[in-house]
């Protein structure tokens, strides 16, 4: 809608509708709405592709290198008493923090007893894989908090725009009505411009390069 009545005030700057600061507001309100739009699409991009890391390297965590630590831990305890139940793996269901730092624990437990896990078949490479593990499951956590963080930020900005936009128009509608109110053809044109949906859409999940513009009242 606010392109559209933007290129009909454009379209009629010759007779007195689109000059003035009516038109530039209205412009200077897009532009910033299209930031806004491209910000609030690049977080949720940004959250969504962390959240699906954040799970990928959880189940690799979780299904295969705790797992394999355990198993290797539970066997160089027959020998060893000091390592009695220090691989014990988090629930299934811990949270992601819980998580970190169970994984965290056992990373520590495998640096200080690498030795004797080593002589019980544990990889060379387990340590390193883990503490790698450990380090992005942290970042993509961040990731998706900052992606969260920055498109609830713009969509709320976005809505506060959009706002302004729709009070913005409203005075150019009485613009139009005033300037062209007896002239049936261009009073149509106004009203198919002001009714048309925009680019600019203000829910949590936008599809990149599609969105709507709230209607005039």
């Amino acid at each position: 809608m606010a392109e559209r009545v933007r290129d009909f005030l454009r379209a009629h700057k010759t007779d007195a509708v689109g000059e003035g600061l009516g038109l530039a507001k209205l412009e200077e309100l897009i532009q910033r709405a299209e930031v806004l739009g491209a910000q609030q699409r690049a977080g949720v991009a940004v959250a969504r592709a962390a959240s699906e890391l954040r799970e990928k390297l959880r189940r690799e965590l979780q299904s295969k290198l705790l797992l394999y630590l355990r198993a290797v831990g539970e066997l160089a305890a027959e020998e060893d008493v000091q390592l009695v139940d220090q691989f014990r793996l988090p629930p299934s269901n811990a949270s992601d923090q819980a998580l970190i730092e169970a994984a965290r624990g056992m990373l520590g437990k495998a640096t200080e007893h690498k030795d004797a896990l080593l002589t019980h078949g544990m990889s060379p490479a387990l340590v390193d894989a883990l503490a790698d593990a450990v380090g992005a499951f942290e970042h993509a956590l961040e990731a998706a908090r900052e992606g969260r963080r920055g498109h609830v930020g713009a969509n709320a900005d976005l809505k506060a725009v959009m706002r302004t936009i729709t009070a913005q128009i409203r005075v150019l509608d009485g613009l139009v009505r005033f300037r062209f109110g007896d002239q049936p053809e261009l009073m149509g044109a106004w009203a198919s411009a002001r009714n048309v949906l925009g680019p600019f859409k203000t829910k949590n999940e936008p599809e990149a390069g599609s969105g709507s513009t709230p209607k005039a009242a």
